[in-house]
């Protein structure tokens, strides 16, 4: 097997699907509730339902320090590393990486790469460099790779209210977009040319959104072009069914996972929130 010339982190705008290649070290962001801060790393999202529940303290979250940063350097165990960060249009995090850069010294040289969205799809492009990385590829290479996959990848999602937005001073355009009409359920999706939240639909309930996205992924890549789909959910995983079945419905699913959208995320999601990341066919380097 090639060794890699390089090695892969990332922070916890992550949310990991097993079938990809997302298992690398991450930084991660902290939740707190009041006095009590979490690491999102020790906060399981069944925990965080509960304190969402019964704690009448709204949560605020935290980008990694730069010691988090500079403990997945070094836990990549390789001089070279890529450094795979959440938008910068919607958190610090790359701020923290840089600094931590500056620490390492000169054993290790970090390249910091803005995925320019989160969640799933900061997880296809994860999976890009990590299979680079496995495959002996050059660092050039690996930032090409996601490149493309960040070209061709679509984030979608939507929440049941946009109230955890609003606490959170998130909501930003949302609102905008909604004409403030908060009792609209969103399409939501991060711009590609400012990193940040805006609203590409609408719907008048819930069940109405899920569909809104099936719609989005099909009008974005073309009834019957074949698909892969990040799917991503709250607390509910069988709305994460429901769109898939939307979406065999009406393309060829080439590759699919689901993940639940991690503790840090669910802050300003609130509970009951869904989402996707689609791309059209196979992954660049398999065509």
């Amino acid at each position: 097997m090639t060794a890699p010339l390089f090695g892969v982190v990332t922070d916890g705008g992550l949310d990991a699907y097993a079938g990809l290649n997302n298992a690398v070290p991450v930084a991660p962001f902290s939740v707190t509730f009041g006095e009590t801060s979490y690491r999102t790393d020790e906060l399981s999202r069944e925990a965080l339902f509960r304190e969402l529940a019964t704690n009448p303290t709204h949560p605020t979250s935290s980008q990694p320090t730069p010691q988090d940063w500079l403990e997945a350097y070094r836990r990549a165990g390789i001089g070279d590393v890529l450094a795979v960060t959440i938008s910068t249009g919607l958190s610090g995090s790359r701020n923290a990486a840089e600094q931590a850069r500056s620490l390492a010294g000169a054993d290790v040289a970090v390249t910091i790469h803005d995925s320019r969205t989160l969640s799933a799809a900061q997880a296809f492009q994860v999976h890009a460099a990590a299979t680079a990385a496995a495959r002996g590829e050059t660092l050039e290479t690996a930032l090409a790779w996601m490149a493309a996959v960040a070209q061709e990848t679509e984030l979608y999602f939507t929440i049941e209210t946009l109230e955890y937005l609003r606490r959170g001073g998130r909501i930003g355009r949302v609102q905008a977009t909604l004409g403030g009409l908060l009792d609209l359920k969103p399409v939501i999706t991060v711009d590609k040319a400012t990193g940040a939240y805006t609203t590409v639909g609408r719907a008048r309930s819930y069940r109405g959104a899920i569909a809104a996205l099936a719609d989005r992924v099909t009008r974005t890549c073309g009834e019957g072009t074949p698909l892969r789909l990040g799917l991503l959910y709250g607390s509910e995983p069988a709305d994460a069914d429901t769109l898939l079945g939307l979406l065999t419905a009406r393309h060829p699913i080439v590759w699919s996972g689901r993940a639940g959208v991690n503790p840090v995320l669910n802050v300003h999601t609130g509970p009951r929130a869904l989402g996707v990341a689609a791309a059209p066919g196979p992954w660049p380097w398999e065509r």
